[in-house]
């Protein structure tokens, strides 16, 4: 019997695993076996790798062969393992040195015709082999530049089988110039310029960019409420070195090129209101995948029309909204995915959309009214920082739109400002922004604001929440921040207070 082994990585979840793929091959009947809790996807690999080194001329072993992914007992999905298993069967047929595949990575897809393709999860797959202490890894040449993202890897990248098998006996295989750090090429901007009116909701929006703090907007339709949540991404400061690798881990395992490098900017997400739950947290039957909380992690989740999405789907986001991650047991493994996302809300106060709305119409009974506002629970919009009415836009406004109003880019500075205060008073604790501070350090660490017999009082009447209490402490935080105070004054815990209530409030400039 001959054996040889070939290294591959198993994903759970963020976490990779090293997977050794031995195989051996011995007398008797020619079949193929595959063993170690292989997926459908990858139990097929047995098909696939046959007919690739067949059409590459290189023939499968006419002999039994058997397959062994160890651990034996880690689940394994993914079509990545298939360089791995033909390196292994190719070594163990002589067709290059086993010392070739000792502390190499392989990570492709087979075609039938011999071709390597792209595959989903390599940065993160590549990350975890580094962190085991593998220095060289091959890889499907169309993902060069998003392996050479990883630093301290040896990466070769290959076409097909022939040149797989001529890098194992020595060649150089493909190669490309080094992924630029420039990040992804920017979409064209949407512009808060281009949104006529809405001064509050505006000033709402860049209170939230601010202080990463939640934010529901409640209008009738056609008044801006989709332009604004639009546009906050445009407001938020760049991702630094680690939020830009943990960013783009995510995205390549959800299947994202990375061809022009990291993700510098944050993300932003907009699942349809007829989303699941399984792909709005994440889900599937053995290894879950990530979902649009995780896609949007460290940028924007945007419900339009939340009041549309099934109620469980809504529920399930009490947890990641707390927790920022997302933790999806299955029999067969525990996925962790970090989900730490701000979440704007979008919605109209009723079915027609007209409730409330000054010189309009309501066509709908009260307790269609009621029952439509219910369905966004209490819970989940005692988890909003921001609740923002958005009213229809005069036609003064509109007359006047055609004057440019303020950009985004005045907006970010000061946001980013803000931020530069945040990072400066919260280092000691490791967080980036108020919205981030537990309510039991902001409250022993950080003064507390002026005019705490205001919360009090809301407490006292009911209108506000324990969590409420520290939602408005860290909005009057986030106030000051923009307003380049040192302390929260009496002023910006009220203007906080309302914020959080849905209150009109002055808008107040620095």
């Amino acid at each position: 019997m001959s054996l040889a082994r070939a290294w591959s990585v198993a994903l759970v979840g963020m976490e990779g695993a090293m997977v050794e793929v031995e195989a051996a091959i011995g007398s008797g009947l020619p079949r193929t076996v595959l063993v170690g809790l292989p997926d459908a996807s990858l139990y097929e690999a047995r098909d696939r790798c046959r007919a690739a080194m067949a059409s590459a001329g290189m023939g499968w072993p006419s002999d039994p062969v058997t397959i062994n992914l160890s651990p034996a007992a880690l689940p394994k999905a993914g079509s990545h393992y298939d360089l791995s298993i033909v390196a292994a069967v190719g070594a163990a047929r002589g067709a290059c040195d086993h010392e070739a595949l000792e502390g190499r990575v392989l990570l492709g897809e087979l075609g039938l015709d011999g071709r390597v393709r792209r595959i989903r999860g390599l940065l993160p797959a590549l990350l975890a082999a580094s962190r085991h202490g593998f220095t060289s890894v091959v890889v499907p040449s169309v993902q060069l530049r998003e392996a050479s993202l990883v630093e301290g890897l040896t990466v070769a990248g290959v076409r097909d089988l022939a040149e797989l098998f001529d890098v194992l006996r020595g060649g150089p295989g493909a190669t490309c110039e080094p992924a630029d750090d420039d990040g992804v090429p920017d979409e064209p901007a949407k512009d808060l310029c281009d949104v006529a009116g809405q001064l509050e909701a505006k000033w709402a929006l860049e209170v939230a960019a601010a202080g990463r703090h939640h934010v529901f907007f409640h209008g009738p339709p056609g008044a801006g409420k989709t332009l604004l949540a639009e546009r906050l991404t445009g407001l938020l400061p760049d991702l630094d070195v680690n939020e830009s690798l943990e960013v783009s881990a995510i995205h390549s395992l959800s299947g994202q090129p990375l061809e022009h490098g990291l993700i510098r900017r944050p993300p932003y997400a907009d699942p349809h209101h007829t989303a699941t739950v399984a792909s709005l947290v994440g889900g599937g039957a053995r290894v879950a995948q990530p979902g649009a909380v995780s896609r949007a992690h460290r940028g924007v989740l945007f419900l339009d029309e939340v009041a549309e999405f099934s109620p469980k789907a809504l529920e399930a986001l009490r947890v990641p909204l707390e927790s920022g991650r997302v933790v999806l047991a299955r029999a067969a493994a525990t996925a962790v995915y970090p989900a730490s996302f701000q979440l704007v809300l979008a919605a109209n106060p009723c079915p027609c959309g007209m409730a409330g709305t000054p010189g309009a119409h309501c066509r709908c009974a009260p307790s269609t009214v009621r029952r439509y506002r219910e369905r966004v629970s209490g819970p989940i919009l005692d988890r909003i920082d921001i609740h923002q009415q958005v009213r229809p836009v005069k036609a003064a406004f509109l007359a006047a739109a055609v004057e440019a109003g303020e950009p985004s880019r005045v907006v970010a500075g000061r946001v980013l400002a803000a931020r530069e205060r945040q990072r400066e008073r919260l280092a000691g604790g490791g967080w980036r922004s108020n919205a981030e501070v537990p309510g039991t350090a902001m409250r022993r660490s950080l003064p507390l604001p002026d005019g705490m017999d205001l919360l009090d009082d809301a407490v006292t009447r009911g209108r506000l929440s324990a969590r409420g209490v520290d939602k408005v402490m860290r909005l009057s935080w986030t106030i000051a921040d923009l307003a380049g105070a040192g302390h929260p004054s009496r002023d910006h815990l009220h203007t906080a207070l309302a914020l959080r209530r849905g209150e009109d409030y002055l808008v107040r400039r620095p």
